[in-house]
């Protein structure tokens, strides 16, 4: 089971830990319709951290399915990794266990 998940760590697809949040705004044009009740212009940005600092980067709409599947791509390997440790700290626990025996330890 541990190698079948370490095989499936090797992705063609970029990851990328961030999240995809739209923001509404004005845009700050006098006389837009923005300003003067209409619905304000919406733009997609993917948040992350970077140094401890929550950093902001436009999405042009062209590019947000591509970005969608990166922080896909993130979580789906990010949960992959965790299931690896599971099954690692199970190996090192059946190891120590099989050792005691043989040692003749309850």
């Amino acid at each position: 089971m541990l190698d079948a998940r370490l095989k499936k760590l090797a992705t063609p697809r970029p990851a990328l830990a961030a999240s995809l949040v739209t923001i509404a705004k004005h845009c700050g044009r006098p006389g837009c319709h923005c300003l003067t009740g209409g619905p304000k212009h919406t733009g997609h940005y993917v948040t992350c951290k970077i140094d401890g600092k929550t950093r902001t980067t436009y999405v042009p709409n062209d590019l947000l399915p591509d970005v969608q599947s990166w922080i896909d791509n993130h979580k789906r390997l990010k949960n992959l990794l965790h299931e690896i440790h599971l099954l690692t700290l199970a190996l090192v626990r059946s190891h120590a266990q099989t050792r005691k025996r043989r040692q003749g330890r309850p």
